[in-house]
């Protein structure tokens, strides 16, 4: 049998908004690895984990490229994320 496995990371989070940015921190992190799909990191509570929030926002834009946003942003979506200065 082949197919794709999935990582399974149990991290812990106080609240759901640290638990997202946690999320988008090891994600962003990552991506650097082909392997890693930003749009699929979810989070959930420990004692429910049928109910997932996403965690980025993953459109797809003009390309192919998918936004990189976090998943409930305001702006519009970008395939990079600004700079800092």
């Amino acid at each position: 049998m082949t197919g794709h496995y999935v990582i399974h990371l149990p991290v812990s989070a106080p609240d759901l908004a640290r638990a997202k940015m946690l999320g988008r921190t090891a994600g962003r992190s990552l991506a650097f690895l082909a392997a890693v799909d930003l749009g699929g990191i979810t989070v959930s509570t420990e004692d429910n984990q049928c109910v997932r929030h996403w965690v980025f926002c993953d459109r797809k834009l003009d390309g192919g490229r998918r936004c990189v946003l976090r998943a409930d942003h305001e702006t519009p979506c970008t395939a990079r994320l600004p700079r800092s200065r």
